[in-house]
């Protein structure tokens, strides 16, 4: 196993203008997973109550996806209330409930403790040190974050930063950490702070990803309807790790095609609600996107 994912797996009550659906499965680590699973077998940590239908689990193995890493308990599973508006990128949160997410404190079983990739997704800063300390064989850390780590934790948040190699963050977190506008000067700001690699998703504009001596940004993959936005930069992380998990090296060349693999992933998942569009799109309908995709953007 190349890459172990740790994240949420949990209950998501969407609304959009094309409508509402209740209790779709999500979650950070879910939508990781499944987006990874296009090129590699990725390993999940994470805790659903007894609630969790065991059919959505069912799904998720028959996506190549280890799910040894995640505990069932008592009680229920983590439950998230979202409201988007007419502009994808506008979100409201109407509710969380946390459940047995809240004390959960992750254990890698013990073959996923020699993987080369690990991905922190979401998580409490503080978990961190706790999680990187029962690896025995990383090569390559990454971590995503949100707004609310930002607020309430930002020492333990910026003390988790300097020990990982990768940084994902959408553009209004590249601004908050770094108390710049500009997103160039945002890049090259966090990157100072330790990560080597700085991946700003930017939504319906694409990403931009800073590296060593080199930046590189990518467009998105033009979607005339945008039904979900939900996970779609879970996914676009998910991708972008899983690539590399596929690959012998982390350079350069990789690290930019990773991200437009991201960028076609994440286009997939917002094509409708919750993990359908990721479920129900082949390996064949990932090469077809990334053709066209280089057809758009070569001159």
């Amino acid at each position: 196993m190349n890459l172990v994912i740790v994240g949420s797996v949990a209950f998501d009550t969407i609304e959009t203008p094309a409508g509402r659906r209740d209790r779709l499965p999500g979650g950070s680590g879910t939508y990781a997973s499944v987006a990874a699973s296009f090129f590699t077998r990725p390993g999940l940590v994470s805790v659903v109550g007894r609630d969790f239908p065991r059919k959505s689990l069912s799904l998720l193995r028959s996506r190549n996806i280890d799910l040894t890493g995640v505990k069932i308990k008592r009680g229920k599973s983590l439950a998230w209330h979202g409201l988007y508006a007419s502009d994808p990128n506008q979100r409201t949160t109407l509710k969380t409930e946390l459940n047995v997410w809240q004390d959960f404190r992750p254990v890698m079983p013990e073959n996923y403790r020699q993987a080369e990739i690990l991905f922190l997704s979401n998580l409490d800063p503080e978990s961190h040190d706790y999680i990187l300390s029962q690896m025995k064989a990383v090569k390559l850390v990454a971590m995503d974050t949100i707004r609310y780590w930002i607020e309430t934790k930002p020492e333990a948040l910026f003390e988790a930063i300097q020990k990982v190699d990768i940084l994902f963050a959408n553009d209004e977190e590249t601004r908050l950490l770094s108390s710049e506008f500009n997103l160039v000067r945002a890049g090259r700001k966090l990157q100072s702070s330790g990560p080597k690699i700085i991946v700003v998703k930017k939504g319906e504009h694409g990403a931009m990803v800073f590296g060593q001596k080199f930046v590189f940004s990518v467009v998105a993959n033009p979607c005339e309807q945008v039904i979900d936005p939900t996970g779609a930069g879970d996914a676009f992380a998910g991708a972008f790790l899983g690539y590399l998990a596929s690959r012998e090296e982390f350079n350069r060349r990789e690290i930019k095609k990773a991200a437009v693999y991201g960028n076609l992933v994440a286009s997939l998942a917002i094509e409708d609600f919750g993990l359908t569009g990721l479920l129900q799109a082949s390996q064949l309908d990932l090469i077809q996107r990334y053709k066209n995709f280089k057809k758009i953007v070569t001159f």
